[in-house]
């Protein structure tokens, strides 16, 4: 197996993108919680901002999509293991339950899913395009925008 070389500022990209995770997830920890907990309420204050801190920080360019010694296909993870995929991916789901958050709160926090499972998949699918034209610093951006802009207003 050929030895991993990291793309051209790759160390910047995946340091920046860590930071966005640690941002993501202290908005999420920051919502409101509900008059009366519920499970939902301590997943969304547990769960979900671990898992958008452990993606982000957990980001490898190298875990991507290649060819095994057998020729067939091997799909790359980005470096994210499948349980904390698996809590990105019901956010959708576990919405509807959170009826305490304001409308503009879950569409965000749907985006904040959105955005990270996609940084994951972009980087395993092609890590180098995603680096070098700087399409994972624009994602971060996006997952900044999320969790800034509520910080100011909708709570």
């Amino acid at each position: 197996m050929p030895v991993y070389e990291p793309w051209a500022g790759e160390p910047d990209v995946l340091a920046e993108a860590s930071e966005v995770g640690r941002r993501a997830a202290a908005w999420i920890r920051s919502l409101p919680g509900p008059p009366v907990p519920c499970p939902v309420s301590t997943w969304l204050a547990g769960a979900l901002p671990g898992a958008v801190e452990t993606a982000m920080g957990s980001l490898d360019p190298a875990d991507c999509d290649r060819m095994g010694p057998d020729g067939r296909i091997i799909e790359g993870t980005g470096g994210v293991d499948a349980g904390t995929m698996s809590v990105l991916s019901v956010v959708p789901c576990v919405l509807s339950e959170a009826a305490w958050l304001t409308p503009d709160q879950q569409v965000r926090l749907l985006a904040v899913a959105c955005v990270v499972s996609g940084i994951v998949r972009l980087l395993a699918d092609d890590p180098g395009t995603e680096i070098l034209h700087s399409l994972v610093s624009r994602m971060c951006t996006t997952l900044d925008h999320c969790g800034a802009t509520l910080g100011h207003r909708g709570r």
